[in-house]
């Protein structure tokens, strides 16, 4: 059970109010205890206590009305003069009302008549009660407004978390028909060459949409689970580039149940066949790979095309852009996406994210 539960509960409030007066009740009947004794007034610490926690405990009693008051009448923008009226006519009141009841106590501890006991209680506690009085009303309101902040706080991190998951929505919404666009683009340019080639592509796309329809509810999967699409993904691409394309995969064991953003490496994979792949004769050789860093996961995808001359004048397409709008979105900055030419030649891209195998809590 959680702080914030418990406090929810009436019982479990109801004791800690009960607590906390008398806690206020003691301290008041030590300091009682201990001037009358300096004094050289004969006061058990029995009469100490039974005086003290007499007093708080109709304090206690009387500030559960004001309570109640204070919540209906708060000190806000255009209320203020009637909740000052209204509480100042209620402090009248719990005075007269404190010194009544404390006066009932007062004959049952002392055998006294009621007016024996009220006068005192009238000329000593009169300016008293009423500092009590405002105090309860001051410390109910704060925690009224603490709490309203708090309730104002959730709901701000609620939109906020409801906002990053629309957000995330419509990114993977956005990458998916880009992915299948530019399949069915291969699919149709292979039709003229080999019809039983482009069938066998169509019988791949469709496990890879199964596949990618499975987890289209995921923000984060583990990364067995993005290579396991990936290497669906070639399957089509090596059919459609033949010996052209080979992929080599270096992958870390102990990272494979870390969390990765769905579908992260496929339009970095497919960025490379097109840009560093396709547009040349020669072979070319894509690499995979994954490693851990103490609390960080780093994942590089790199080709050997010709890489970019300038690599402040890349123009992002899809892919990129989109891969980085969904690390920002995820990782709020705690990440980052370098884009370098590759050692011998090619584009190189990057990935540094928070290493972790379980989803983050809510």
């Amino acid at each position: 059970m959680t702080i914030q539960s418990a406090l929810n509960n009436r019982w479990v409030r109801w004791l800690l109010g009960f607590l906390f007066w008398t806690a206020i009740g003691l301290s008041f009947a030590f300091q009682f205890y201990i001037s009358s004794a300096k004094a050289g007034l004969e006061v058990t610490w029995q009469q100490a206590v039974s005086y003290a926690l007499g007093d708080w405990y109709v304090f206690a009693l009387l500030s559960m009305p004001v309570i109640r008051l204070a919540r209906r009448f708060r000190f806000e923008s255009g209320a203020w003069s009637r909740s000052l009226l209204v509480h100042l006519a209620a402090s009248v009141i719990f005075s007269l009302a404190y010194m009544v009841l404390r006066a009932w106590v007062g004959q049952w501890q002392s055998d006294a008549r009621f007016a024996e006991a009220f006068l005192p209680l009238l000329v000593k506690t009169w300016h008293f009660n009423l500092l009590i009085y405002w105090v309860i009303v001051a410390v109910s309101q704060a925690f009224d407004y603490y709490r309203k902040y708090r309730e104002r706080e959730l709901s701000a991190a609620e939109l906020e978390k409801q906002l990053a998951q629309a957000r995330l929505q419509t990114l993977q919404m956005q990458l998916n028909p880009h992915f299948l666009f530019n399949t069915l683009n291969a699919i149709s340019a292979l039709m003229h060459q080999d019809v039983e080639l482009a069938d066998k592509m169509l019988v791949q796309l469709s496990d890879l949409l199964r596949a990618a329809l499975e987890n289209s509810d995921f923000h984060e999967v583990s990364l067995r689970q993005e290579l396991e699409f990936l290497n669906r993904y070639l399957e089509i691409e090596r059919i459609r580039f033949g010996s052209r394309l080979t992929v080599q995969m270096r992958v870390s064991p102990e990272t494979l149940e870390a969390q990765v953003p769905n579908l992260v490496l496929q339009p970095l994979i497919e960025n490379a066949i097109r840009h560093g792949i396709a547009p040349h004769a020669k072979p070319g050789h894509i690499a995979v790979n994954a490693d851990r860093a103490n609390n960080t996961l780093i994942l590089e995808v790199s080709d050997n095309g010709e890489g970019p001359v300038n690599l402040e004048k890349i123009e992002e397409g899809i892919g990129l852009s989109n891969t980085r709008a969904r690390l920002q979105t995820l990782y709020n900055g705690a990440h980052n996406l370098e884009l370098s030419n590759a050692p011998g030649g090619g584009f190189s891209v990057k990935l540094t994210i928070p290493f972790r195998t379980s989803p983050p809590p809510e």
